[in-house]
């Protein structure tokens, strides 16, 4: 799936760099093709074979920016070779080695080897027919070494180097197209493995929660002790039920359904706790999911790390706010799960607040677009954890 969705976002990129490439190169060059033929041609025939080159020249554009030069690049080689010599022998075209100033630098520029070989000859080649016109023309040798030799050669040396460079700057592109992606899998992975830890770590914990209870329990009340197998049948169950959803991409967390789980948790815990609906959380599905996802990462948190006797749940039309007591007395520790939470709360325009003071501590998810005006229902629970 991974591969898969790396390489839709590779054959996405490539397209959009082939638009713009199109875009950028093949209206210029046609342009001034169509102008050079027009001041150049004297008959029909010279016009087409001029044109000829021109279009040698943009079949190679167009063939680069689809990375499939490979079967056109020599042939178009060979015939934009051809209008240079024909037009300095024949026609006396000083605009023939258009085509082969296009066609060179990108025949040279995908050679696996010996470029500088390769760009030495093709240079030595325009040169040198250049250089014939003076067997026609001896009498007006600078002009004709100007015209014939020294423009051409230099701008197709010139578009050779460019075309190292595009090429470098297009691998630049490469490698920060892999990374990008790369990156991506490793966001995908990470958000896995957090969904996965709010299911497994959830639901063991809650497992070695009741069947503690039901040791307890064993010899003096059969009865709550088969009710308490049954919940973990049926937790276990559950569990089995979502780690496919979540396999599958299918898992969404409901906060209604946390609220109740959590109270029935807190309460099978011996912790007392009270559930405050200030308002109903109007929120797409997904914020909703992430508001249940930090009431059971909070739930987890609390059976396992503190001493709670008390907790207090405020749901308002912003957000959730949960506080307890019995937190240790130390620094704040590491958020773990809650970390990659606020990430997630974080994108999708939250805030998720961690606070610890005079032995309580408060989880806090708020999302202030949610109410209007804004709600003041965190501050609240604050101040109701200091209480």
């Amino acid at each position: 799936m991974e591969t898969t969705a790396t390489a839709e976002h590779a054959r996405t990129t490539q397209g959009r760099l082939r638009n713009v490439n199109l875009t950028m190169f093949i209206p210029p060059l046609v342009v001034v093709g169509a102008v050079l033929v027009a001041i150049d041609a004297r008959s029909w025939w010279e016009a087409a074979v001029l044109t000829l080159g021109v279009v040698a020249g943009l079949v190679i554009v167009e063939r680069w920016t689809a990375g499939d030069t490979n079967r056109v690049a020599l042939p178009c080689l060979i015939i934009t070779a051809a209008v240079w010599l024909i037009g300095v022998l024949v026609t006396d075209s000083r605009t023939a080695c258009y085509g082969i100033t296009i066609v060179g630098p990108y025949f040279i520029s995908q050679l696996p080897r010996h470029r500088g070989a390769a760009t030495l000859g093709l240079g030595t080649f325009i040169a040198a027919v250049g250089a014939a016109k003076l067997l026609q023309s001896p009498d007006d040798v600078v002009g004709t070494l100007i015209v014939y030799v020294l423009l051409p050669t230099g701008i197709t040396l010139a578009a050779t180097g460019l075309m190292f460079v595009n090429q470098r700057f297009y691998k630049v592109i490469e490698q920060s197209r892999e990374r990008e992606a790369e990156l991506a899998v490793v966001r995908e992975r990470m958000r896995f493995a957090s969904d996965l830890h709010d299911i497994q770590g959830h639901t063991l914990h809650v497992v070695k929660l009741k069947i503690t209870l039901a040791e307890k329990l064993l010899r003096s009340d059969i009865g709550r002790v088969e009710e308490e197998l049954r919940e973990v049948h049926a937790l276990v169950s559950d569990t089995i039920t979502q780690t496919k959803e979540l396999a599958y991409a299918q898992r969404r967390l409901n906060l209604s359904v946390e609220l109740e789980n959590a109270k029935n948790l807190f309460e099978a815990a011996g912790i007392r706790v009270r559930v405050n609906r200030e308002a109903d959380v109007d929120v797409d599905e997904r914020v909703n999911g992430l508001l249940g996802q930090v009431l059971r990462e909070t739930t987890t948190n609390i059976l396992r790390h503190a001493q709670a006797t008390r907790v207090r749940i405020t749901v308002s039309e912003s957000g959730i706010a949960i506080t307890n007591d019995g937190a240790p007395e130390t620094p704040l520790p590491a958020l773990g799960g809650l970390a990659a939470l606020r990430e997630r709360v974080g994108a999708s325009g939250g805030e998720l607040t961690v606070e610890q003071k005079d032995g309580r501590f408060l989880t806090a998810a708020d999302f202030p677009l949610l109410s209007s005006p804004p709600s003041a229902a965190r501050p609240s629970a604050a101040r109701e954890g200091d209480r």
